[in-house]
């Protein structure tokens, strides 16, 4: 009997995220079943450039009372129903069982509004103000983490209703904790270990010279064949591809490629400007994907606070053992009414996904850079 040829577009096989050591099935024969679950209302694209409504624009009153200023780009508040809530609290209660600790969190919430405009998402933003956007994160970051007690900053940003936005006013979050939380701190494990034990390559290194996970698989993914590679987007400092583990359809993970950076406050001038330019060529591709206000939610993952002294860029450091990077987690699957749910086995057993990566990249990257609102009006796209 002739052995059967491995085809991972055609065979079911697992694959392991080395950043978290957790396995996704990947089901690439089932990307032809049939749908009839449930669809989603369309998103939203025709929206006001202001709203007397909403609670994000300037010069309107928020949902707790406070009244915005009017601002003309991005502006900071702290979340007036913020997760976590500034120190001092209380101490922890004594356990009633060894099981059932209780562990106190202080910290901070901050909203950051990318943009006064009410309608236009980071997709449609010009670059400068893409650029404003990240000298925030950095602003915050470098606040935020250098508070007494903060031990870790998170920067993220959803969009869409259903994937739990609240607001379509373009925003973003960042939440600040005295404790690292269980995703950054299983990827900085990892990240850790990978450094102590795996001899340095050709790729850029880590602090103290030692091997750097990230920097490891970022130029093996950058020197794979296009046709063959997960890459969708890379310019002179930045790559976005679909990392070879991802779980959500069209994931995708943002990084430097070209050097070791622990976090945004290490980059250069020329680094951000890279930054703000494949943000804005992500997020257009995302879009007209599916020629909608494409859901997602986007996280940063860095070193937990920034450095203490003003040497950011020293490479003895061994707190720079993370890579900065970002996570881009996008639920729709096949069309702009039909998301992917972690439901069944995603949730007992391992996450699973249908579309290989390889294939999500490249319907990512065969898409156009120019915003399908922006595009010329053909016969093909006008209605008659």
């Amino acid at each position: 009997m002739a052995e059967i040829q491995f085809d991972p577009t055609t065979h079911p096989h697992r694959r392991v995220n080395p950043l978290t050591g957790e396995h996704v099935l990947v089901s690439p024969h089932r990307t032809k079943r049939p749908w009839l679950g449930q669809t989603e209302p369309p998103q939203q694209a025709n929206l006001p450039e202001y709203d007397p409504k909403c609670y994000l624009c300037p010069g309107n009153t928020r949902a707790g009372g406070q009244q915005n200023e009017k601002y003309e780009h991005t502006t900071v508040f702290e979340n007036d129903y913020a997760a976590v809530l500034p120190p001092p609290g209380p101490s922890a209660p004594p356990a009633p069982h060894p099981l059932l600790t209780t562990e106190p969190v202080q910290g901070g919430c901050d909203v950051i509004c990318f943009h006064p405009r009410h309608d236009l998402t980071l997709a449609r933003l010009p670059v400068p103000d893409i650029e404003r956007i990240i000298e925030e994160w950095s602003s915050i970051y470098r606040k935020r983490g250098g508070q007494d007690g903060i031990k870790y900053v998170q920067i993220f940003e959803n969009k869409g209703a259903m994937m739990g936005c609240s607001n379509p006013h373009p925003h973003g979050q960042v939440w600040s904790l005295s404790a690292v939380p269980s995703l950054p701190a299983t990827e900085l494990d990892n990240l850790q270990k990978y450094s102590l034990s795996t001899p340095p390559s050709t790729a850029p290194r880590g602090p103290l010279g030692r091997s750097c996970l990230l920097c490891d698989y970022v130029t093996f993914e950058v020197s794979v064949a296009q046709a063959e590679g997960r890459v969708v987007l890379k310019n002179e400092h930045w790559v976005a591809l679909v990392p070879w583990w991802a779980v959500w359809p069209f994931e995708i993970m943002l990084l430097p490629y070209k050097r070791h950076i622990p976090s945004i406050v290490h980059l250069t001038l020329e680094e951000k400007t890279a930054f703000a330019q494949i943000l804005s060529q992500i997020t257009i591709r995302y879009d007209n994907l599916f020629s909608c206000s494409f859901a997602y939610s986007m996280g940063i993952h860095q070193r937990p606070v920034p450095p203490t002294t003003d040497a950011v860029a020293d490479d003895q450091d061994e707190e720079n053992v993370a890579h900065l990077h970002l996570h881009f987690a996008p639920p729709l699957l096949r069309s702009a009414s039909v998301r992917k749910f972690l439901v069944g086995f995603e949730l007992m057993a391992e996450p699973q996904r249908d579309l290989t990566p390889e294939q999500a990249a490249t319907r990512l990257r065969d898409l156009p850079d120019v915003h399908y609102l922006n595009a010329p009006k053909t016969a093909d796209n006008v209605s008659a």
